[in-house]
């Protein structure tokens, strides 16, 4: 099985008012439980791969070469896209080098005058071989790869000006942010989501650190045009959790001589189930 532009999956979600759910694997293990939630709702997925996920696990070719084996070995039938994501402009090359169907160009924290010109190339290179390219205006607050940002919102200028190169996908920060929200969050600027649409035209939009946010603010953003939800916090946080859990319990001594194979089963177990409750939320389960 080929794998899916992200480009194609956005404009089927802007068609159908749903996201289409972003999950960042975390290890070889989370590609295949995934796949799995999405094969279980029938749903369409991406799978996010940071920078310093691919460092981890042996470079995005690696990672490529992996999923598409995983693909054939399970049997996977729902659309999957593999996406670069928060790629620098060498990263986003190397992604497209190496097989990946998506990649994001986050020049984010670059002056708008650099950011559109790398945009413009990228935007050629990628379309020249299928591969769709989200862009980002306006760094999201939080860490994201090894990096913090203090967060800058949107300017509608410039998402029409970035809109105008033809990417796919835009990210525009509108208050949302990567890794915990504080409890002081100000929540989603939503009249700035809409100037924002307004400005994207037809461009898709996409929400970063769409982990806690309320449910019901998932729901309008997806009303006023979001089409893509990136999901990584809680399913990072889920498989701690379960992982903490399945110690504090003593289960790694009721079966040692297995230990190193059943020590990730819960966490996983945890991973699959939030994002069987995402794409449940985002609308996306049932549309494959």
């Amino acid at each position: 099985m080929s794998y899916v532009s992200a480009s194609a999956m956005a404009k089927a979600a802007k068609a159908g008012h749903y996201a289409v759910g972003q999950f960042n694997i975390n290890n070889l293990e989370s590609i295949r439980v995934i796949m799995a939630a999405a094969e279980e709702v029938r749903a369409p997925v991406m799978l996010g791969v940071s920078m310093g996920i691919a460092r981890q696990l042996g470079g995005y070719k690696t990672i490529a070469d992996t999923v598409r084996n995983v693909l054939e070995y399970d049997g996977v039938t729902v659309p999957v896209c593999l996406h670069a994501d928060h790629s620098t402009y060498d990263a986003a090359l190397e992604a497209l080098r190496c097989g990946f169907s998506s990649v994001m160009f986050d020049g984010s924290r670059l002056e708008i005058e650099e950011n559109l010109r790398l945009t413009r190339q990228l935007a050629a290179l990628c379309h020249a071989q299928g591969v769709s390219l989200e862009v980002e205006v306006g760094p999201v607050a939080g860490k994201e790869d090894g990096g913090a940002a203090e967060g800058e919102l949107a300017d509608p200028v410039e998402c029409a000006a970035m809109s105008a190169l033809g990417v796919d996908l835009l990210a525009a920060s509108i208050g949302n942010m990567h890794g915990a929200y504080p409890p002081d969050w100000k929540g989603l600027n939503f009249p700035l989501l809409h100037a924002v649409r307004e400005a994207a035209g037809e461009v898709p939009l996409v929400l970063h650190g769409g982990s806690g946010i309320p449910e019901e603010s998932i729901c309008r953003a997806i009303e006023l045009g979001v089409c893509k939800i990136n999901v990584n916090s809680e399913c990072r946080e889920a498989f701690s959790e379960a992982t903490r859990r399945f110690f504090l319990d003593g289960l790694d001594q009721k079966d040692s001589a297995h230990m190193q194979l059943i020590t990730l089963r819960p966490g996983l177990e945890a991973v699959k189930a939030v994002c069987i409750e995402k794409m449940r939320l985002f609308g996306c389960a049932g549309k494959a």
